[in-house]
């Protein structure tokens, strides 16, 4: 019954009810070989033994009777490179390219992420799924009863009928494998914010912006995500290592900046009216390296200025102080930290800088062994990130 030179594999019925001499399947894992086998010498009422080539030549006959889908599937992840395969498995959103030029003429908040360099879209899905379940929680005001009636208004006012899916999706924090472009969240009844990625020229960086009129408290969002992780409620993370909350962006120049610190520094105080005097302030200045790679033009020379260290730096506490006039610097244990982070945009004018500017309570800074924002996955981690 076997020619011993042949090569056979097992195969059972693909429908046990049935009698006669098939349909078959081999029994195996490879989805290549999973087409309808109709012919085979029968080793018990269900099992048939075939050769090879008559497997290799059914699937083909398979194929042509109505398995095309299986062939055409197979055929493109032959050809796929690794990167493309990389981007079927983990969807992430495209990046806005006019993100950049609005940076340059309106003040923005949102979120700046340090990730291992070549895990960038690794960082991004995580960062989706984070973003969708926090800026959810963080945007429902009110009690309970307020964010069901909510949720209910935006699915009667969807003729389609589909928002009361989309709202579970997006509330239990999961994302919806190409529909993750934007986290969209309901506020006031309406959809929105939109959280859109922005393309940077550095590796191991990804930023996240709301649009120009949408404000929500990043900083509270940050810190909801920091306690969860110290807690350990939400699980570990595998690629984000620090989410810095962007309050308000700013070009690089004195007045900007100034106003910027300004009124960041006035919004804290107000929230924090029960700390004791003198405030404890420090602050920290993150250049990435631009500052060895930009050629700045003559014509802006204060740009070029407040690269310098030193400079800014005495220009932020000078802001500070208008604000808060018994407030002294302390690095070791600071109320309040103005960080300042020098963003890479790509696609903007050269010499354009523009700066992501955010007041800070001590919840969800670092003081050691820089001034940071804390870390959300262990050092010995996170060795190919970008501090």
């Amino acid at each position: 019954m076997f020619d011993q030179k042949k090569i056979y594999m097992i195969c059972q019925r693909t429908e046990p009810k049935t009698k006669g001499p098939g349909p078959w399947a081999p029994i195996c894992t490879n989805k290549a070989q999973k087409a309808v086998i109709k012919v085979g010498v029968l080793l018990s009422s269900n099992t048939v033994a075939l050769p090879f080539s008559e497997v290799e030549k059914s699937r083909k006959m398979a194929v042509a009777d109505g398995g095309r889908e299986i062939e055409t599937e197979l055929s493109k992840k032959k050809e796929m490179t690794p990167w493309e395969q990389h981007s079927a498995v983990i969807s992430i959103p495209r990046f806005d390219y006019n993100a950049p030029s609005s940076l340059l003429h309106h003040s923005h908040s949102g979120f700046l992420i340090t990730c291992p360099i070549k895990r960038e879209k690794s960082a991004t899905k995580e960062a989706i799924s984070l973003f969708a379940k926090y800026i959810q929680c963080c945007n429902s005001s009110g009690s309970e009863e307020n964010s069901a009636s909510k949720r209910r208004k935006l699915s009667e006012e969807n003729v389609d009928g589909q928002d009361r899916a989309n709202d579970n999706d997006v509330a239990g924090g999961d994302v919806e494998e190409g529909a993750c472009s934007h986290v969209m969240v309901d506020t006031d009844g309406e959809t929105g914010p939109l959280l859109k990625l922005v393309k940077l020229t550095k590796s191991g960086l990804l930023l996240f912006i709301f649009g120009k009129n949408v404000s929500p408290d990043v900083v509270g969002i940050v810190s909801k995500i920091v306690k969860s992780v110290e807690s350990g409620s939400s699980g570990s993370l595998l690629w984000c290592n620090r989410i810095f909350p962007i309050q308000a962006t700013c070009s690089l120049n004195e007045k900007e900046l100034r106003e910027v610190v300004s009124n960041l520094v006035l919004q804290f105080m107000k929230d924090n009216q029960k700390l004791v005097r003198p405030i404890k302030f420090a602050i920290g200045y993150n250049r990435r390296g631009l500052e060895t790679e930009l050629n700045i033009p003559t014509e802006a020379p204060n740009a070029l200025e407040l690269l310098d260290r030193n400079k800014c730096f005495a220009l932020v506490a000078s802001a500070v102080k208008d604000v808060v006039s018994d407030s002294v610097v302390d690095l070791k244990a600071p109320e309040l930290s103005v960080l300042i982070e020098l963003l890479p945009l790509s696609g903007i004018p050269k010499g354009s800088l523009v700066v992501a500017v955010s007041v800070l309570p001590q919840n969800v800074v670092s003081a050691k062994p820089k001034l940071s924002i804390k870390a959300l996955i262990s050092d010995t981690r996170t060795k190919g990130e970008k501090a």
